[in-house]
């Protein structure tokens, strides 16, 4: 899922501060579960402006809602024409969100109330950790199901740096290094001869430096069109 963290009240309350009303509108899917910004946290941030709003002495009126998500146009359409009586959406979706509405709203500004942070899972209540950076060129079938990519500090494809040290990487003895794991993963699997091939230079192309990424089903895309020509 994307994990996203709840900007600085300081800066929220810097972007909104100049309007005279303003949605704050939540996403329940990825930003609820790490608790940045779901129907909850978006009433409770509303809360907060409302109150900054009247100790400042600003005129400000300040609502809140919720969608099942935020980026696909389905849960979010029927709320539009209410969306756009609003001088500003600050969105707690995450950034995927927030262009998505901005693309589609017309005039009205949609600010980020959340800083999208990365691909993570939930090992434990509050505990939120990055496994996957989305590089468009998967080698998890390699590696033993644990992504270098991401989870070596230095991004290493062909096994550790000379600062890993008991099994932690040299960053912190808080991060593990991740061509340790691999080598364990691989030894209980009994695949740990595979490691011992020189892989390539990576190709990164496949990554976000191309422009922003499509992936289009035309098969699905056609259907989509059938139904809605009757047919």
């Amino acid at each position: 899922m994307i994990v996203g963290q709840q900007k600085p009240f300081d800066e929220i309350w810097g972007m909104v501060k100049g309007f005279k009303k303003v949605l704050v509108f939540g996403c329940n899917t990825c930003v609820a579960i790490s608790h940045a910004g779901g129907g909850k946290e978006a009433e409770i941030l509303a809360s907060m402006i409302r109150m900054k709003a009247t100790q400042e002495g600003v005129d400000m009126r300040v609502d809140h809602a919720a969608i099942e998500r935020h980026c696909e146009p389905e849960f979010f359409e029927p709320l539009m024409e209410k969306v756009r009586t609003y001088d500003l959406v600050l969105s707690t979706a995450c950034g995927v969100g927030v262009n998505f509405l901005s693309d589609r709203i017309g005039n009205i500004p949609v600010y980020p109330g959340v800083n999208t942070t990365f691909y993570g899972a939930v090992p434990k209540a509050g505990f939120f950790v990055e496994l996957c950076g989305g590089c468009g060129n998967c080698i998890l079938h390699m590696t033993g199901g644990i992504c270098p990519v991401v989870r070596c500090s230095k991004s290493l494809m062909n096994g550790p740096c000379g600062g890993t040290d008991k099994g932690k990487c040299e960053v912190s003895k808080d991060v593990d290094c991740a061509w340790y794991l691999i080598v364990e993963r691989m030894k209980k699997l009994g695949r740990i001869e595979e490691l011992y091939s020189i892989q390539p230079p990576r190709n990164w192309a496949t990554g976000t430096h191309g422009g922003p990424r499509r992936l289009v089903y035309e098969h699905i895309m056609e259907l989509e069109e059938e139904k809605k020509a009757g047919k």
